[in-house]
């Protein structure tokens, strides 16, 4: 069997090929070009086989990961309709005789997973929330916490202070089944974070059982997902942004904002703390140096060097 290195290599020959067959005999754009190839870069980062090696199989259980991911029906297809463009390249180019992407179909782009708000749907979302209440800028915390990190709304309630490392920036999850992951946490939910603690949290007279958990309600103890639920569809109602935004929505936009900007697959899986039976054998360990240049490199509260 090949050595990942020769592995890594074939790929990189691969998608140059592809990319000049895009550009000078399909004439592409560049920003087309690059589309198509961010997709194959996805298929390359989670095969373990050489290009014309990979099966029908392992295509499947691609897609079934970016499924769990919560990737919509429409950013799915769009990267199986660069896969399929890849591998019928290698067959024009006589690299292979059969195609594996043949039998892959495209999810129907109809009924929608979690609905994905882009950024400014989000800011606009946070300009929205009444900053004179006392609660307003922890209900403007909660939405960049979720964003920012991507996090369950389980997670977000039992999250800890103990648990941020401010000056490393990462903060500690205890995710399903008690798996503990880190996540990077930016510049701008810091920020957030420290308003709320000076201007709501240190004002309230806190449950000692509730001491060490970071968001609270007026009475000192610990919010409810229920909670989380109602301060959400509150603010989305008054946004008027027509679109069924939930807590989820926040983690399913996270994981869609990073992967469509190009960002590594297994570093985002590690990052959400999802593992399924279909992705469980690729799961690799991450280091949380990389998670963090994943964050820093991909996500949009990044790009004026949050991280």
């Amino acid at each position: 069997m090949e050595n990942q290195i020769q592995i890594l290599e074939e790929w990189q020959i691969k998608i140059k090929e592809f990319k000049n067959f895009l550009k000078l005999e399909k004439s592409l754009s560049e920003n087309s070009v690059e589309a198509y190839i961010n997709d194959v870069v996805k298929l390359a980062n989670f095969s373990k086989n050489l290009p014309e090696k990979v099966t029908y199989e392992e295509l499947k259980n691609l897609i079934y990961f970016l499924n769990d991911l919560g990737l919509s029906e429409r950013s799915q297809a769009r990267i199986i309709s660069g896969i399929k463009a890849f591998y019928h390249f290698l067959i024009i180019d006589e690299i292979i005789d059969e195609d594996p992407t043949e039998l892959i179909e495209s999810p129907r782009i109809g009924q929608k997973l979690p609905e994905v708000l882009s950024v400014s749907e989000i800011d606009f979302l946070q300009s929205k929330i009444d900053l004179s209440k006392p609660e307003g800028h922890r209900n403007k915390t909660i939405i960049e916490v979720l964003y920012s990190c991507g996090l369950r709304v389980s997670e977000l309630i039992s999250l800890k202070i103990s648990e941020i490392n401010f000056i490393d920036k990462y903060i500690k999850i205890t995710g399903k089944g008690s798996k503990q992951r880190l996540v990077p946490i930016g510049e701008s939910a810091i920020f957030e974070i420290d308003i709320y603690m000076k201007n709501y949290r240190n004002s309230l007279n806190i449950d000692p059982k509730f001491s060490d958990i970071l968001f609270l309600n007026r009475r000192g103890k610990q919010l409810t997902r229920i909670m989380i639920f109602t301060i959400i569809k509150e603010i989305a109602q008054i946004s008027g942004i027509q679109k069924n935004i939930s807590p989820h929505t926040f983690r399913h936009s996270f994981a869609t904002h990073l992967i469509e900007g190009g960002a590594d697959l297994r570093a985002v899986q590690e990052m959400l703390g999802h593992e399924s039976i279909m992705t469980t054998e690729i799961y690799t360990h991450i280091e949380r140096d990389f998670l963090h240049q994943m964050v820093s490199d991909f996500h949009p509260r990044s790009k004026n060097n949050n991280f």
